[in-house]
Formats: C-alpha cells, sequence, structure tokens
C-alpha cells in the first residue's frame, strides 16, 4: 500500500529516556546533526570558578542525564513552517522522565500527541506523571488545544513472563479510565494512520517477513476472568515515522518485539520508500 504520508523539512528527535546513556562517544559525520554531547554541555554551562588569571568552566554531573530500562522521545516534525510533536512513549518511571526532562530543559507544552508503542511498564509508566506536567507547562505557557493519547485498544490486565515454571509480571499498565481522567483525549487505534497534517504515521500490525524474528520468548498476558496465557507474538506493538525531504523514512520503535526487520519491511511496504534512519530501543529475544 501507499500512505498519504508528507514529506516534512525537518525533524528533530529529543531522547528523555533511553536504556543507555552514551555522551561521550562522537556520531559519524555527515549523517544527523548531534547536540547534548558531553561536550556540548561543558561548554554551554554557566558555573566557573577562578584559576589564577583564568576563569574555568565546570560540568556539574547534576545536569547529565541518567538512563533507564524504557524510551521516551519527543519528534518534532516541520513542513512548511509549521512544528507538530509527537511523545513517542513515556519511559519506566516517572521520576526519570521528570527529572531528565528538566535537565534537557524541553518545552513540553509543544507536544501534540503522546503515542504508547504497546503496553508494556517500561515505556507507560510515565505517562500519568507526564500527562499532569504537559498539562501544567500548557497552562503556564498559554497553549490551548486538544491533548490526544494514542494506545492500541487491546490492553491486558497484566503482561509479564515466564521463568521457567513461574510467571513473573509487570506492573498493571495505566488504564484507559485513568489516563482520560487527567483531561487527555484517548485514541484508541489498532490500524495503520496519519496524522497531524499527514507529517506522522503510526503503524498497525506489523507483519512476519522475517524468519528468525520470532516475538518476545516466554511472554504471557492476563485478562479479566482468565489465567495466563502465551502472548509472544505482541501483536499490539506499533511503530511512529516520517517522512524526511530528500532523505526518506525516519523511524522510531519501542521494544522493537516484532522485529526491526519486519518494521523496517513494513515501514518500506506503507511508504514505498527506502528506510533512512531508525532510533529504536531493542528488547528481542
Amino acid at each position: 500500500m501507499s500512505s498519504s504520508l508528507v514529506e516534512v523539512d525537518s525533524l528533530e528527535a529529543i531522547v528523555i529516556i533511553n536504556n543507555e546513556v552514551d555522551s561521550m562517544s562522537w556520531i559519524s559525520p555527515n549523517t544527523v546533526n548531534v547536540s547534548g554531547r558531553f561536550r556540548d554541555m561543558m561548554m554551554s554551562q554557566s558555573n566557573s570558578f577562578a584559576a589564577g588569571e583564568d576563569s574555568i568552566k565546570f560540568m556539574p554531573m547534576e545536569a547529565m542525564c541518567c538512563g533507564a530500562h524504557g524510551l521516551s522521545v519527543l519528534v518534532t516534525a516541520t513542513k512548511g513552517g509549521v512544528n507538530s510533536s509527537v511523545l513517542f512513549n513515556t519511559g519506566p518511571e516517572e521520576a526519570a522522565w521528570e527529572r531528565n526532562a528538566k535537565r534537557l530543559g524541553t518545552d513540553i507544552s509543544s507536544v501534540d500527541v503522546i503515542q504508547l508503542s504497546h503496553w508494556h511498564r517500561d515505556q507507560s509508566d510515565g505517562m500519568l506523571k507526564v500527562i499532569k506536567m504537559i498539562s501544567e507547562a500548557m497552562k503556564t505557557n498559554s497553549v490551548y488545544k486538544p491533548f490526544l493519547v494514542d494506545l492500541h485498544p487491546d490492553r491486558p490486565e497484566y503482561r509479564g513472563f515466564m521463568i521457567g515454571n513461574n510467571p513473573v509480571s509487570f506492573p498493571a499498565d495505566p488504564t484507559f479510565a485513568e489516563i482520560e481522567g487527567l483531561g487527555a483525549i484517548v485514541l484508541k487505534q489498532s490500524a495503520a494512520y496519519t496524522f497531524l497534517d499527514d507529517m506522522f504515521l503510526i503503524s498497525g500490525f506489523i507483519p512476519s517477513s522475517a524468519l528468525y524474528e520470532t516475538g518476545l520468548k516466554g511472554g504471557i498476558r492476563q485478562d479479566t476472568n482468565k489465567g495466563w496465557e502465551k502472548d509472544e507474538e505482541m501483536a499490539d506493538e506499533r511503530f511512529l515515522m516520517c517522512n524526511m525531504k530528500g532523505k526518506g523514512i525516519v523511524m522510531f520503535t519501542g521494544c522493537s518485539h516484532r522485529g526491526v526487520v519486519n518494521a523496517s519491511r513494513n515501514a518500506v511496504d506503507l511508504l514505498r520508500g527506502t528506510v533512512h534512519c531508525m532510533l529504536l530501543m531493542v528488547a528481542i529475544t
């Protein structure tokens, strides 16, 4: 199929949470522009101390972001001078998201939509706190617009893993009612669609085309009035993508339980284009 996804002029991704932090390594030249590396942080600090006649900058460690087992990325697309922003996942804990967002100085009042890639607590735990923070930022900055949260309709009561013969569960994901109770508008979507003036696309079910990507081994779920059931397919997992002008597909995936190759092939099929870049947290077994 071919989607109605339009080309965007530019794309910015602010990584608020990732499961690793590497502010030291250099990015290969002529690929993407990257800021916020260790050197950038040191030179941008206003703190300094006197050493003889010199004023020496120093790096307060509390200015650095911390890693956590999850992902949250604020993606802003620009076309014709118009910006639209999607927060892709909210990470594994409220405190980590709040701390990193404040240290980054991120303008979270710009968020138009939160998308949850799939129902797993390491991607959804920050959700309720994030909604509260975004709502407060909007009020502070006098931003008045609908605030949407895109979720797959098939929410398990609990999700976990089999460790030997023992089921081990994540805490429950936030409920639809909890999210709506904070004033957000919940969109329950399972099919692929474009939104925000067709600058973004959220996938539907990611088909299996690579035989070696078989889902989450040992995955289980529990629903109301049911016991634990096998749940290795992770059918609710979806990715976010944009079409970068002159480059091609830029993708964002969560744990990638459905597989990186499967997701890439699905993106190519949706746009009939080529993949330029993928940002992801990988949790494949």
